[in-house]
Order: structure tokens, then C-alpha cells, then sequence
């Protein structure tokens, strides 16, 4: 097996900005020429997630207002009295999504659903410089 790092440079909004990475995934594993393995997309830092969802109007705009409901921006966070920087929310989702994904290849292909895209969702209080790491291993 071999592996294979690469990274996606992006700038979000934040505020629960959903990036879909699935085109620059799938264009990657193509210029990487493996055919077989696993791919690993994984966002550094501690207030953006990894998913996949159906990247369609709806759903993006449900997906943060479900995270809204779960982690409210306007709660309290012991967070906040530690760095005073409001996002306490924001660290609370992130964690609850997780900041990482795997996901099978085949015959040169990422395996994922018909309606299915990666996608990183910003959850900070302001916008951001992302680089989000793609880890290939296969041959």
C-alpha cells in the first residue's frame, strides 16, 4: 500500500458555511492514479466537521439550524469564560460531528451513494482559512 497527502485550500463564511469537497476528492483520487484503497478527509482545528450529507438547497440549509437547536449560539459555555471568544457553540458541534471521514475507492472511484457528498462545515463565529487534509492509501 501507499499513501498519499494532499490538502484543499478554502475560505468559509463560518456560521455553519457547508463546503461540498466532493468534486475536488474525486478529481484528486483521479490525478493520484490509484485504483484501490481508502481515502481519510480530515479537518484540522477544533470548530469545523466532516460528513456527508445530500448536497441539495434543503439540506444545506437544515443541517446548521439542526446544530443551532443542539448547541444555540446564544447559550452559555464555560468555553467562553476561559478565551471570551463567543464560539463555544461552535466547538460543541464540531465535536459532535467529528472532524473526519473515510471513505472506500474502487477501480479508481470513491464508493459513496447516489445522493451522497463530502462535506465540511464550518461551525466558528466568523470566517476562516480551512486547509483540510486528503490522506490516500491504496494502490
Amino acid at each position: 500500500m501507499t499513501w498519499l497527502t494532499e490538502r484543499i485550500a478554502l475560505s468559509t463564511r463560518g456560521d455553519g458555511h457547508i463546503v461540498d469537497l466532493t468534486p475536488k476528492v474525486r478529481e484528486m483520487l483521479t490525478q493520484s492514479g490509484f485504483r484501490e484503497g481508502q481515502v481519510t478527509v480530515f479537518a484540522p482545528g477544533a470548530t469545523a466537521g466532516i460528513t456527508t450529507i445530500e448536497y441539495e438547497p434543503g439540506l444545506v440549509r437544515d443541517l446548521p439550524l439542526a446544530f443551532e437547536r443542539i448547541a444555540p449560539r446564544d447559550g452559555y459555555y464555560y468555553h467562553h469564560e476561559t478565551w471570551n471568544d463567543g464560539n463555544g457553540h461552535s466547538h460543541v458541534s464540531a465535536s459532535i460531528l467529528g472532524p473526519s471521514l473515510t471513505i472506500p475507492f474502487s477501480q479508481g472511484s470513491l464508493i459513496l451513494g447516489t445522493w451522497q457528498q463530502v462535506i465540511l462545515i464550518d461551525f466558528d463565529n466568523r470566517p476562516r482559512r480551512r486547509d483540510v487534509i486528503v490522506q490516500f492509501n491504496g494502490e
